[in-house]
């Protein structure tokens, strides 16, 4: 009987290689926010879900064996995301590593980024993706982590930057970034190394670093590509140029998303080698560098079904804040003690009131905001709140607030999620969103200084 393969992150580079690849040898569940409309693909299984949201990462991941994640978080989601990046991934590995144990899957599989070989101060992307892993490990769950660097193939988004620089620069200037170490890896030979960690013991709670065959700057990437391209370049290196200027140097010209391209830049000052501790584990025939970079010039990546659009309210909130948390007060203790203190701070002015089901949030006598705890979905480690009302929602079927203990209480998530307010949008962003991220940091400090 095949094994059942659940993917997270279907429709990206990695997890559309994954179905062409795999799709003969194991069932493959494809996670999707959006519905499929038609699929060309009958071997395939695709399953709508909310990542953020528990209840349908559990339901999603039912009658798995084993999960591939390949997340991540640095699109926006709803009209107004409040919070880093960084810390909305942490929210949903741990939404995965929870779902996971509950279905008593058998492996995770994820794929990640190589850790820096550099005295630089690791950079947010590539702390993300450590701290990613560690919290899809830190559960029953055997976890694989496979860390790579820059990945080549079709459709693939970062050397499609490498690419489009190429086609759209006559002439490079290039920034100091450019000349750090890489060691590229082509796509096939990344899901290659996947298919021999699949229920495979051996490779269980391992983390894998894996490159290439040659070390080379992005720099001499560029004049690589540039060579195979056919199209002369001069491409050389100016040292001035900083970091921010080279976001949108690299968003412009390499035609892709300043949210996408800005925390990539920033890990591009690392030197990037893989170590060799765990090769003994795997075989691989690799792929030359030349012969990736064509292919991923040349063919074109694995077809998608086509998906309904996301019907949902236009005017939706997602507000993720990690707070440091050195008492390590798990989250029923920061939900609880959350309205005490905020009654402090501001005087009596807001004035919560919490009866063990509604916590509600009062002003000079009206009602600003309802939340319904609810208890069979909360634990000592996850409070979860639905928003149920006040003056300030405009949805009372919508919208849910949590207190999330994360990697062994080190931090608090609190998360506003799927919020749709009352005010006009202009104002809301002004004046209530603003006071939401002062009130959290001042809760933050709150919590450190007991």
């Amino acid at each position: 009987m095949k094994k059942k393969i659940v993917l997270a992150g279907a429709t990206g580079f990695i997890g559309r290689g994954i179905i062409e690849e795999f799709q003969n040898d194991y069932l493959i569940i494809a996670l999707s926010r959006k519905k499929v409309k038609t699929n060309p693909n009958d071997k395939i299984i695709w399953r709508t879900v909310d990542l953020y949201s528990m209840s349908s990462t559990d339901k999603a991941l039912e009658d798995a064996d084993i999960a591939f994640y390949l997340v991540h978080s640095m699109q926006p989601s709803t009209r107004l995301n409040q919070g880093k990046f960084e810390d909305t991934d942490l929210l949903l590995a741990d939404n995965f590593s929870r779902a996971a144990q509950k279905n008593k899957l058998k492996q995770i599989i994820y794929l990640g980024g190589i850790l820096p070989k550099d005295k630089h101060e690791i950079s947010n992307h590539l702390l993300s993706r450590f701290e990613v892993e560690k919290t899809l490990g830190s559960r029953n769950t055997p976890l694989t982590a496979i860390r790579a660097g820059i990945i080549i193939g079709p459709g693939g988004s970062s050397f499609k930057i490498v690419a489009n620089l190429v086609k759209n620069l006559p002439v490079m200037g290039c920034p100091k970034w450019t000349k750090s170490e890489n060691q590229p890896i082509d796509v096939f030979d990344i899901l290659s190394l996947l298919k021999q960690c699949i229920g495979n013991p051996k490779f269980y709670h391992k983390n894998i670093e894996i490159g290439g065959t040659e070390v080379m700057t992005y720099m001499e990437l560029l004049k690589k590509t540039s060579k195979i391209i056919q199209k002369k370049r001069l491409i050389f290196s100016m040292p001035l140029f900083t970091v921010g200027l080279s976001k949108w140097w690299v968003s412009i010209f390499g035609n892709s998303d300043i949210n996408f391209v800005s925390p990539l830049v920033e890990s591009l000052k690392h030197k990037m080698i893989p170590n060799d501790q765990h090769s003994d584990l795997y075989k691989i025939n690799f792929t030359s560098i030349d012969t990736s970079i064509k292919r991923a010039l040349t063919q074109k990546p694995p077809a998608l079904p086509t998906f309904h659009q996301l019907n949902t309210e236009k005017n939706t909130v997602r507000s993720v804040q990690r707070i440091y948390n050195p008492c390590k007060h798990n989250a029923q203790w920061v939900a609880k003690y959350y309205p005490i203190w905020l009654n402090k701070r501001f005087g009596g002015l807001i004035n919560p009131r919490f009866d063990g089901n509604f916590l509600r949030f009062y002003l000079l006598g009206v009602m600003l905001l309802e939340l319904q705890l609810i208890e069979n979905r909360s634990t000592p480690n996850r409070q979860l709140f639905f928003i149920t009302g006040g003056v300030l929602t405009k949805r009372r079927d919508l919208g849910w607030l949590e207190f999330r203990s994360i990697l062994d209480n080190e931090y608090v998530i609190t998360a506003i999620h799927e919020y749709v307010p009352k005010l006009p949008w202009s104002v809301y962003k002004l004046t209530q969103a603003k006071m939401h991220l002062y009130v959290m940091k001042k809760f933050e400090r709150a919590l450190q200084s007991l």
